[in-house]
């Protein structure tokens, strides 16, 4: 993806020193969005970063832009009142599992489904890093660990079907040590109007180390994960051997020129405002079918703070205002001696 604005990576980095552990997967994700943010080109001082608590939320700390470290699973309260009061600024949050899907989860549905101007980034490691190593709503059914020492007993969230069931219009997904594709997506997701949902998953070295291994080992990734580009065949494997085909009302993976023909491969349509196929390709787990990485689902739609502010001009227009004094002195008013 070639550079197209006057901006470097490193006009969106600061000074100072980044402390993640060593391999975290954080790393890579804070490279990818340096070069995303300077590939679409909105200016640092046009930029914000909020983030809520955990060892993502330090991302704020490490970028040259404005920033806003919170408090936990409030990132997306505090990025919509952000929005609305800063509409000309481009607005980034940066949660993990835990603060965006368990304290947080009820701002996430809400600001998806409200469709607010903002870019989530969820960063996914299946734990609570920062807090040492307790399981987190997307932690698998039987995960052991510091806060569930006998398996946990509950199924987890699966950031895809919240962000459907919330009428979500951009989902996309990427691994952490697939660095140009995470560039892609963030890249899509700062061009898309509206609430765009990028989930990343992350390696945490220290608490769940190679949680995500199934799906990122160099040996088995090309037969494990497919990347969806819009306009293109559903095509994957280490030789794009297998295609993505329609079997009912359900897809299935089959070998190009033994069980099906290239004709019969469906073609990534990113951009169809029916999220059926979209839900399906992004509920793909990596087992019978690949998991989809890429941008899943792009779909224009109504945005809220946009939508909000021509509600406030035509109500203005409709009663005279011109200010909130104005407005308020519309009504009755009587003085007290």
């Amino acid at each position: 993806m070639e550079q197209n604005s006057q901006f470097q990576p490193s006009d969106y980095k600061n000074s100072s020193p980044v402390r993640w552990c060593p391999g975290c997967g954080d790393h890579a994700v804070l490279n990818s969005l340096h070069k995303a943010m300077a590939t679409v080109g909105i200016p640092p001082y046009k930029t914000a970063v909020i983030s809520g608590i955990g060892c993502s939320s330090r991302l704020p700390y490490y970028m040259g832009t404005y920033g806003f470290h919170t408090i936990h699973g409030r990132a997306a309260a505090i990025a919509t009142g952000f929005k609305l009061a800063n509409p000309e600024m481009s607005v980034w949050q940066i949660s993990g599992d835990g603060d965006g899907l368990a304290i947080g989860g009820n701002h996430f549905i809400h600001a998806v489904r409200r469709n607010i101007d903002i870019n989530i980034i969820l960063l996914n490691n299946k734990i609570y890093g920062l807090t040492k190593g307790q399981y987190s709503p997307t932690s698998d059914r039987g995960f052991v660990s510091k806060s569930s020492p006998y398996g946990t007993t509950e199924d987890p969230f699966i950031p895809a079907e919240l962000v459907f069931g919330a009428r979500g219009n951009f989902f996309a997904r990427a691994i952490d040590v697939e660095l140009e594709v995470s560039r892609e997506v963030l890249i899509a997701a700062a061009r898309h109007k509206g609430t765009s949902v990028c989930e990343i998953l992350q390696n945490c070295m220290i608490y769940n180390n190679g949680i995500h291994n199934f799906i990122t080992d160099k040996a088995t990734r090309a037969d494990r994960t497919i990347h969806l580009v819009d306009g293109e065949k559903m095509i994957f494997g280490s030789e794009k051997q297998y295609g993505i085909v329609q079997d009912g009302f359900g897809l299935k993976a089959k070998k190009i020129g033994e069980e099906c023909s290239i004709d019969e491969v469906l073609v990534h349509d990113a951009h169809t405002p029916s999220n059926f196929l979209h839900q399906q390709l992004a509920m793909m787990d990596g087992h019978e079918l690949p998991l989809a990485i890429g941008v899943i689902r792009d779909v224009e739609a109504p945005v809220y703070n946009e939508e909000l502010d021509l509600q406030v001009e035509k109500v203005k227009a409709s009663h005279g205002f011109d200010s909130l004094r104005s407005m308020i002195l519309a009504g009755e008013t009587w003085e007290v001696k």
